[in-house]
């Protein structure tokens, strides 16, 4: 890590003429709470925002979407196609379910059906009215994509006999592509569907047993899916690998190609590129993970690495068995990679290393990962460490970024809810969301503007076009919940806990953004 603030702030792609206005030094990563700033951490039973921010709600589970349709479970990753006049066509991902809210614990058809049918994702009309963004109801575009749709893998591959698959599920994060669609990330998809004993060929049960009625081949999950805005229709994307995805992040590169950064949160595995042959699609392109020790993007390709040939005989079974692959070639293993974002000024690749508990890594860092020649289609790289966090620095576990335009690094973590405010984690508080500015007086130092309510975690962080919005999930409150007469957490209902979306705004924001 940089020894000062000032290397810290060239860290972070300001210029020398912003970095001759930064005061003293100060150390990197302290916490740092302006005047009139509410005190964190928080245990509160709410969302607690600095003084000077508010939030309101856009849309919660169970609210209808459509005539026949509601906004599913635990909503996570939260991106959109901005269509004019103050009007959104918002993506939101449902990742997983919890029984006693949406179902019930016992595996019958019909309860496993309400979960199917809860997960996935949900396209929602939102649009300014008196200074708000509000959902549109009355908008036929409007639907989900859940856990019993249909949906067929791109360019007709075939995946264990089928050229399609059921559903989707598992949805964390994902991404925009340059051509306006949205890109949902398949992560623990083995919680629904078991996994296979590569052995005996046998399905080891699921948590949630949907194999029990839906014996579904586990190879048609863990994938990333295209959705298109207008219409709904779905694809999975066999060349971007399969496996934990946490994200999946698009960015033209200076060759003209689109290339999409993903991690496997999962401990011990990898990070992955995938080159595309054009800037419109994703039908041809090699995918690559990385080596850090060597700064090297390795192909997992037959051709162009042919050790694979000894255990591959086919482009296919690559990309289902892709962490094999990996590590046949020897790529570097890495503490949960989750959600990738790319700096908007200086193209840098972040990358939210949330923790690995096996290694003694409780706290998680943020890895910085900087292209050769600034060019996303090279194949060797430098990387140093962002931010590592712990009790200097008042963050525990990174998982969602987000850069505004000005290059200030928005962060939300999450630390499980059977940890929080015990043991490694004790005096964090319940989740929060984190800024680090890079102007002014604070710039350089990490500073909480936001606390989930109980057992929540905040996920989505996105901005609005105009950037004075700050699109937030809050995602399982109240999960530790195993009586429903008595919730851990009653947000924001006041009875029951259910995840919603929420819209953040005030001064703070819009100074750090410019749109003040």
């Amino acid at each position: 890590m940089k020894s000062n603030r000032r290397e810290f702030l060239k860290f972070l792609g300001v210029s020398s003429v912003a970095l001759s206005k930064v005061g003293a030094m100060s150390q990197l990563v302290s916490c740092s709470f302006l005047e009139s700033e509410t005190e964190f951490p928080s245990q509160i039973d709410d969302v607690i925002l600095r003084k000077d921010l508010s939030y309101y709600p856009i849309i919660s589970w169970g609210e209808p979407i459509n005539s026949t349709e509601t906004f599913g479970f635990n909503n996570d990753y939260i991106t959109y196609k901005n269509i004019g006049n103050n009007e959104l066509l918002m993506w939101v991902n449902h990742e997983y379910t919890h029984p006693l809210f949406v179902s019930g614990y016992e595996r019958t058809k019909d309860n496993i059906d309400k979960e199917r049918r809860a997960v996935g994702g949900s396209v929602i009309k939102l649009k300014m009215h008196n200074r708000r963004w509000k959902f549109d109801i009355s908008d036929s575009r409007n639907r989900g994509v859940r856990g019993d749709t249909k949906i067929p893998f791109a360019n007709g591959v075939e995946v264990q006999g089928s050229k399609y698959a059921i559903g989707t599920n598992s949805n964390c994060a994902g991404g925009l592509t340059p051509w306006n669609t949205f890109l949902s990330c398949e992560e623990n998809s083995d919680k629904n569907y078991g996994t296979v004993n590569k052995k005996t060929n046998e399905v080891k049960p699921s948590v949630a047993q949907w194999e029990k009625y839906y014996p579904h081949p586990v190879e048609h999950y863990q994938w990333v899916v295209e959705i298109d805005p207008e219409t709904a229709n779905a694809k999975k994307h066999t060349n971007l690998g399969r496996f934990a995805h946490e994200s999946a992040t698009p960015v033209v590169s200076k060759s003209n190609h689109v290339v999409v950064y993903s991690g496997d949160d999962k401990a011990d595995e990898h990070l992955y590129k995938f080159i595309s042959k054009t800037n419109s699609d994703f039908d041809e392109g090699v995918l690559y993970v990385a080596n850090l020790e060597k700064g090297q993007w390795l192909p997992i390709d037959l051709e162009l690495s042919p050790v694979l040939k000894k255990s591959f005989k086919r482009h296919i079974d690559l990309m289902v068995n892709t962490r094999k692959a990996a590590k046949i070639l020897g790529a570097t293993k890495l503490n949960r990679p989750e959600d990738i974002e790319i700096h908007p000024k200086t193209g840098d690749v972040y990358v939210a290393l949330t923790n690995n508990t096996q290694r003694d890594d409780f706290y998680g860092k943020i890895l910085k990962i900087s292209e050769k020649d600034n060019d996303h289609s090279s194949l060797e790289f430098s990387s140093e460490d962002f931010i590592v966090g712990g009790k200097s620095s008042g963050l525990a576990c990174p998982d969602n970024l987000v850069f505004d335009s000005n290059g200030n690094l928005w962060i939300a973590n999450d630390i499980s809810g059977y940890s929080m405010n015990s043991n490694e984690y004790k005096g964090f508080g319940n989740n929060g969301i984190f800024v680090v500015p890079t102007s002014g007086d604070n710039a350089g130092n990490i500073i909480q503007i936001a606390s989930a309510p109980n057992d929540a975690e905040f996920t989505g962080i996105c901005f609005s076009p105009d950037e004075k919005t700050l699109f937030v999930s809050v995602q399982h409150p109240g999960e530790l919940t195993r009586d429903l007469e008595k919730p851990t957490s009653t947000w924001p209902t006041g009875t029951i806990p259910k995840p919603s979306v929420i819209a953040i705004e005030g001064g703070f924001i819009t100074k750090l953004t410019g749109q003040s």
